[in-house]
């Protein structure tokens, strides 16, 4: 048993992140394909959001189902349980800050659901709104 952890543990180890490109890449795709524009990636505020709108002050993160505790979505693991609490719990604590600090600096903040990209006519006419 032991064993078959240490393997895990390597073979997790060797898995390098790359963020959530495939959500990133589907909103920008959407984005595009309705027009929206004024859109920058990589804009220097806080929390580094995945889409900003600096004209108009919105932020728009894309947020991971599993790493930001999705509400209908996340499923707790059943190894390590501690480790994945404190690591998720930690996640959405930085969620609520980073939005507080921006919406103090008068920036309106939307979060989307990596499983609300599927239903894209409602995410864009979020967006939309808030422009």
């Amino acid at each position: 048993m032991a064993e078959n952890r240490k393997a895990r543990s390597l073979h997790m180890a060797k898995i390098k992140g790359r963020g959530n490109i495939s959500t990133e890449i589907s909103l920008a795709k959407q984005l595009r394909l309705n027009r929206i524009k004024g859109w920058r990636r990589h804009y220097k505020i806080a929390g580094k959001p995945d889409f900003v709108f600096p004209k108009r002050k919105v932020a728009v993160f894309a947020d991971g189902c599993f790493w930001h505790c999705c509400p209908r979505c996340y499923r707790q693991p059943k190894s390590n349980i501690q480790f994945w609490r404190q690591k998720i719990q930690a996640n959405v604590a930085r969620d609520i800050a980073i939005t507080k600090t921006l919406k103090s600096k008068g920036w309106t903040v939307i979060r989307i659901w990596e499983c609300q990209i599927k239903r894209m006519p409602d995410v864009t006419r979020r967006i939309r709104k808030a422009l």
